[in-house]
């Protein structure tokens, strides 16, 4: 039995792209090597053991000649610097033409759209926003209208954040649904609608984590689809499902945190995670044994790099690494274990945007020999070394 662990820690970019000030960047950005010098380094041991500190000098992560993994750097192919173009081109597919951004906010055709199809009376902001200052500056407002808080960012997005105590959850993902579908059949080209459900908690909005939803646009196919087609296992823990819009997942489970999504997958690893409970309804049990588990774990990007929090993005990283000891301990001899990001989200400079970055590769079996693989040219190698290890 061949598996493959993708394990993606969300925005852990390290360095600029050539390209970056084309997406507003400024060739400063380095999400990593920025965090490490910010807390004068991390205790990262089992990272450095794979190699993580022989790509680049990072405070705190020592080069280690004797490490026992692959390691490199890769450059991105597609236009774009957010978490769907990231997560797709690490499963092969590259895009080719930026998704649509509306740093005026999103034209009133498509707003009057949204209000009629919901119901929902009105919305709130409609331009961008930091989605923990908007929540709180409209709050209030919210609270005497129940209009929706509708945002954007630098990013491709559709936000719309609702108190939960006064707006079901289950209203919320359905006009969720409802924006999606008029943006797919207006094609304006936007990756991702994000539910943002928040509570007042002691006076204070406050997003809740395990209840966000990513709908984002179908990809067209993606090395995902080839394994669910060869009836393998599709294994998407975290947010993955929502990446990907459910194509080619056979089984997916949310998680609330960075803690769950480790756990979780440790449990995938050592098969006690119950997969007939997240299983697809479409799924078919076959007597392939050859399978994927693919990690999203947000809380570097989402709770740490949008808020320019680099203290808690230096803890979330240790917290992985302390993981890491035990997933590396529970590999089979015939599992391949791959740990890279999907773009940057620099918390030490100006702004909360994502940063268009390189990212780090760490590849790791006890069957593959320790090598540099210096610079990639696309986050598609990924898919390609999946492709080679289980097929």
């Amino acid at each position: 039995m061949s598996r493959a662990i993708v394990m993606v820690i969300d925005s852990c970019g390290i360095g600029a792209l050539p390209d970056c000030r084309e997406f507003n960047d400024v060739p400063e950005c380095n999400t990593l090597r920025n965090v490490c010098a910010f807390n004068h380094g991390l205790n990262l041991p089992n990272l450095a053991k794979l190699g993580l500190g022989n790509i680049q000098d990072f405070e705190g992560i020592p080069k280690d000649l004797d490490c026992i993994a692959q390691y490199g750097t890769m450059k991105e192919k597609s236009k774009g610097k957010d978490t769907t173009t990231g997560h797709w081109e690490i499963a092969g597919l590259v895009s080719e033409k930026p998704f649509a951004t509306f740093p005026e906010g999103f034209p009133k055709k498509l707003i009057d759209e949204f209000i009629q199809k919901t119901n929902c009376g009105g919305v709130l902001a409609n331009c961008p926003a930091s989605g923990t200052k908007i929540i709180e500056q409209l709050n209030d407002t919210h609270q005497k209208t129940k209009f929706p808080i509708v945002y954007t960012s630098a990013d491709s997005v559709f936000q719309i954040a609702v108190d939960t105590d006064l707006i079901p959850l289950e209203q919320l993902y359905s006009w969720c649904e409802i924006a999606r579908n008029i943006l797919d059949e207006g094609n304006y080209n936007v990756s991702r609608v994000i539910a943002r459900p928040y509570k007042v908690l002691e006076g204070k909005p406050t997003r809740i984590s395990k209840d966000r939803r990513d709908y984002s646009m179908k990809p067209s196919h993606t090395i995902l689809n080839d394994i669910k087609d060869a009836g393998m296992k599709v294994v998407g823990i975290g947010k993955i499902e929502d990446i990907f819009s459910k194509s080619g997942i056979t089984h997916a489970i949310h998680t609330g945190s960075n803690k769950e999504g480790l756990e979780l997958t440790l449990s995938a690893i050592n098969e006690t995670l119950n997969l007939e409970e997240i299983a697809y309804p479409d799924y078919k049990n076959t007597d392939k044994e050859n399978y994927l588990i693919f990690t999203n774990l947000v809380d570097t990007d989402m709770l740490f790099g949008h808020r320019n929090d680099a203290k808690g993005y230096g803890q979330a990283l240790e917290e992985i690494d302390r993981y890491l000891k035990e997933i590396l301990a529970q590999l089979r001899e015939d599992d391949l274990l791959i740990i890279t990001a999907d773009h940057g989200c620099d918390p030490t400079v100006e702004g909360t945007d994502h940063t268009r970055e390189y990212v780090p590769l760490l590849v790791f079996s006890r069957n593959l020999p320790p090598k540099n693989l210096g610079l990639i040219d696309g986050f598609d190698y990924v898919a390609k070394i999946i492709r080679d290890w289980i097929f």
